[in-house]
């Protein structure tokens, strides 16, 4: 478990490319659902250095710093003699949330975020998305379970 995560939870791959549509050649969207939280995710990511099968589970944790110690970074990041939460993982991207929705009664809260222009769609329970803020930049960090 990261110590100062926004969001950490194991994912399971339901669908690649829902609506059949792949809209690009070495991206994948896959979607996908958590078991701790029921969370519903459709994620971009980059197919050839990351595939992702059906049914395949991952950790995914939100962070806004690779600083094990969770002091903010410049954003940029170097591996010079550095330790980084990024040394635990597999697959990272750095992006920023766009657009909050903010979930009432039995509305799901949803959150987008934009790595590059690979998108990502989390849905769910408002209490697991109180942490974010609009325009925070975040980092993705997933390992295969």
């Amino acid at each position: 478990m990261v110590e100062n995560n926004l969001f950490e939870d194991i994912f399971r791959v339901e669908k690649l490319n829902p609506d059949d549509k792949k809209l690009f050649e070495r991206v994948t969207r896959i979607e996908a659902r958590s078991e701790k939280f029921d969370m519903f995710m459709h994620l971009d990511i980059n197919s050839e250095i990351y595939p992702l099968k059906v049914g395949q589970k991952f950790t995914l944790v939100l962070v806004s710093s690779l600083n094990p110690d969770g002091t903010p970074d410049t954003g940029y990041y170097t591996q010079i003699n550095r330790q980084s939460l990024a040394n635990n993982f597999e697959y990272v991207m750095y992006g920023k949330l766009y657009r909050i929705t903010e979930g009432s009664g039995r509305e799901k809260a949803e959150l987008n975020i934009s790595f590059g222009g690979l998108l990502m769609l989390l849905k769910g329970d408002t209490s697991h998305c109180n942490k974010f803020e609009l325009d925070q930049r975040l980092y993705l960090l997933i390992r295969k379970v």
